[in-house]
Formats: structure tokens, sequence, C-alpha cells
């Protein structure tokens, strides 16, 4: 199905759910669009109800987005995922109708990074049993179990941007750092890669995880992984959910194997806060479970907001999709005063191009500038004409069998 969309500024509506930092909204409204601004996460009912003519859509970790939404909300441009994934959103689907998804994937790596930190800390000295019990109305003053963090190894798995911060903050307190990542990775610090990950595991006072969800990373930390750490080991998952086998874990910890454990991630996440939450680690000691809450500070939520918000403004009035996650990324300049912007989306099939440069030929019109880019699906053209014959152009391209939007700027 082929989409025409050109709008004044006023009439671009931009739909943001579940609370994202107001900061987004500011900058949408700044940006000359109407924005609507809500709480709450919305179920596919809802997500219809309040976005079906939304040209943006702003969404985090809770609302879903399947291919039946696309179908029917045809002046969809981008989806916003103020968040580090976009797995709630169908990035294919969205890509065959021609819509760009964002997210942020890195504005929060110091809020994750310092509170693995925190739980490091917090494990070594068994601060949230201490905590419980004096809450219960015991006073245990005991130092049994409770361990400085200053000359312990910490083993890093996942020398990303949040692993690298947490090696470079382990080291500031005086740990010693190793790190096991997939491919090689120059050290900061005085931090050592290893391989395999098994030495790690035999060598870490704590272990740390900030891996992506992929099929080679699920379950990576099993009964088998788990058994070869080091007696009295800690063990940190920020990453993802379904890295680490609960099951397992918690047999561990029963057994005193491993002697403490921090998750914000779980297999199976509530959808909100009615919802129930249990977990195989519930109630044991020396376990800190918090509700994925790695990002949630202010200034992470501030600066994630800043970031998509931005990359929203920027392809709607400028046509660039740099960052995108599911369709061909191009970074544009500023328009010329004297041209016509034509963003013309397309299945990459062989011939598109020839033809719009034949509709162009046939009138006689002089291209000011051409950009191009595509992936094994869909092709991204952008031309700058002059302004005379762009829309009769941008006219006879929807016409292309293979054309999936069209779009002018000027």
């Amino acid at each position: 199905m082929t989409r025409a969309t050109s709008f004044p500024l006023h009439k671009i509506k931009a739909v943001i759910c579940e609370g994202v930092h107001k900061s987004a909204a500011d900058l949408l409204t700044n940006a000359g669009y109407t924005v609507e601004h809500l709480p709450s996460a919305l179920n596919p009912d809802e997500l219809l109800d309040a976005a079906q003519d939304a040209h943006l859509l702003g969404i985090r970790s809770r609302t879903t987005v399947d291919p039946n939404f696309f179908t029917q909300a045809p002046r969809l441009l981008a989806i916003g995922c103020f968040c580090i994934g976009a797995d709630q959103v169908d990035l294919s689907a969205a890509a065959s109708n021609g819509v760009a998804v964002f997210n942020a994937p890195f504005s929060n790596t110091r809020s994750v990074a310092e509170m693995t930190i925190a739980q490091i800390i917090a494990l070594n000295r068994r601060l949230c049993d201490r905590s419980s019990q004096l809450h219960a109305g015991k006073w245990d003053k005991s130092a049994v179990g409770s361990h400085e963090v200053r000359g312990k190894t910490l083993g890093v798995i996942g020398y990303g941007r949040i692993g690298s911060q947490v090696s470079i903050l382990a080291e500031a307190m005086g740990m010693r750092v190793l790190y096991f990542d997939v491919v090689k990775c120059l050290p900061i610090g005085n931090a050592q890669q290893v391989d395999p990950l098994e030495d790690l595991l035999a060598r870490a006072d704590a272990v740390s995880l900030h891996v992506p969800a992929t099929s080679q990373t699920e379950q990576m930390l099993g009964a088998n992984q788990l058994a070869r750490m080091k007696p009295g080991a800690l063990l940190i998952n920020n990453s993802r959910g379904a890295v680490v086998n609960l099951d397992a874990l918690a047999h561990a910890i029963r057994s005193g194997h491993i002697a403490g454990a921090a998750l914000d991630v779980f297999p199976v996440e509530p959808k909100s806060a009615d919802q129930p939450f249990s977990c195989p680690l519930s109630g044991l000691p020396n376990v800190i479970l918090t509700p994925h809450i790695g990002g949630s500070t202010e200034q992470a939520q501030e600066a994630i907001a800043d970031e998509v918000a931005t990359k929203l403004i920027k392809l709607t009035n400028n046509g660039s999709t740099t960052t995108a996650l599911n369709v061909p990324e191009v970074e544009l300049p500023i328009l010329h005063q004297d041209n016509q912007r034509i963003l013309h989306y397309h299945q990459n099939v062989p011939g598109v191009l020839s033809k719009l440069h034949q509709i162009i030929a046939d009138r006689g019109v002089n291209i000011s500038a051409e950009y191009l880019q595509s992936d094994p699906h869909h092709g991204y053209v952008i031309l700058d004409v002059e302004r005379s014959q762009a829309q009769a152009i941008a006219d006879a391209s929807r016409n292309i069998p293979e054309t999936i939007r069209v779009r002018t700027l000027w």
C-alpha cells in the first residue's frame, strides 16, 4: 500500500505513552507538533483508539506494537522506543509499512553501571539482610560474611558501554577486573580480557552480566556454569532476564556455593504494578531483587527522552533515519530553500531507481542532490529537486508498483 504524507507542522500528531519524561513532549511541542502525553501503557485496543491517526508514536517497554496496528495506522511515520530495547515492536512489520523505529541504547549507561556497583557493595556487606532484620526488630551487628570490595576480583561478562563503565568504577574502588566478550575488546584501565568464559567464572569474586538478548546468550549461565564459579562468589544480572537459569541459581544459593545475587531483569516480567510477581529466588538470603529499574533515574530518563524525541523530529522535518533499527540509515543535510525534498521508501528490487530517474528525465528536471541507502528488503531514495516540478514527480513516483511510502518536504 502506497502512503502519501506531507503536513504542516501543527498537523503532525505525536502520541507519547507510559509516562515518558516530559522533556520528550516539550521538544515535540516546541517543534510545532500536536502532542498527547499519556501516563500509562496501552493494550492493543487502547493503542488504536489513542494513536490510530498519529504520525509519531512514543512508547517504553510495556506497550506492544504488533502488525495489526500498522495496517490500521496509515499516517504513522515513526515509533520512538524511549528505552534500551525495541523487542515490543514488530520491526519487520514496521519496515514493511514504511515506519522507522528508534530507541536509546546508551543514554542510561551510567545509571545501570552505578546500580551495579551499588549491588556489588551491598551484597558484599549483606546490607539488605541487615536492613530487613532491623526492620523486623533484630539487632545483628556481626561482621560475619561482610567484606570490603577492595582487592576483590570482578568478572564482567559483556564489555560494551555498560560493562566497560562498570569496569572503570570497580577499578576506582580498588577491585581487579577481568572481562569476557565474544569479540576482541581494547581494555580500559587495567582490566584484562580472558577466554574462555570458564576462566573468568573460576577466578572472579563477583560476576556481572552485561550482554544482549540473543540465541547465544539465552541461558548462558546455567547449572554447569554456576558450578564453575568460585565458591562464595556473587552474581549480578542487569542485562536480560533469559540470560540466567533462575532455578539453577536458586539451588546454588541454597547450597551455599553462591553467596548472593542481585537481579534487575527476569524471564517474565509483569506488565503493570497490578500484576503479581514471582521468582525462584524470592525469600532467599542476600538476594537483591529490583523491578527492572537499572536505567530508571531522572537523569537517564531525561537523556533518553531528549535522544529519542530528537530522532523523531529529525526524521519528520529532515528525512534522516540515522540509528533507525529497521530501515536503511541515511543522514541528510538541511534542505536548500529553493528545493523540495522527495522521500521515496520502497521494496528493494532491481529497477526502482531507474523508474524514478525516468520520471525525472521525462520532465527535464535537474536533481540538486540524491541520496540512496538500502538493506536486503527495502530501499530509501531521497531526491532534492526544484520546487516547480517536485509535486508532479512525487505524484508520479507513487505509481511505481514497489513504492511503500512517498513523502515531500520543503
